[in-house]
């Protein structure tokens, strides 16, 4: 039976000596980054405010995506209004994937996979083999 006043109350397993809470100990770990938030407003009105870290103004981006609608929204309200909003929402993976590679591309791609399985005795040679 452990004693009450014994040094392992509430601490958890795997804890090692004078490892204590960041909240306990005086021990510095850097002070956080300065970080600001900015506001974005897309053509339906939304507002979108990420969190940057505090960066010279021309590092921030001047437009970024709403996160309701997928619109273009910009810094700048009144240039909100005069954009175009994306009426099909947020892409999919596969669209963004799309864009970037070409039927050619996913095709070799495909056909590596394909290879690997095969190699590693996964994949039985007589299934899908390219004719």
């Amino acid at each position: 039976m452990v004693h009450p006043a014994t040094g392992f109350r509430g601490t958890r397993a795997g804890v090692t000596a004078g490892s204590g809470s960041s909240l306990q100990g005086g021990e510095d770990h850097g002070s956080p980054l300065p970080r600001i938030r900015v506001s974005y407003w897309c053509a339906k009105g939304h507002v979108t405010q990420p969190v940057f870290l505090q960066l010279p103004e021309v590092q921030i981006p001047a437009v970024w995506d709403c996160r309701r609608c997928g619109a273009p929204a910009s810094r700048d309200g009144s240039d909100a209004a005069g954009s175009e909003a994306l009426e099909e929402g947020f892409k999919t993976h596969l669209e963004y994937v799309k864009e970037r590679r070409s039927d050619q591309d996913a095709e070799d791609v495909l056909a590596g996979a394909l290879e690997r399985l095969r190699a590693r005795g996964i994949l039985p040679d007589e299934l899908l083999r390219d004719t």
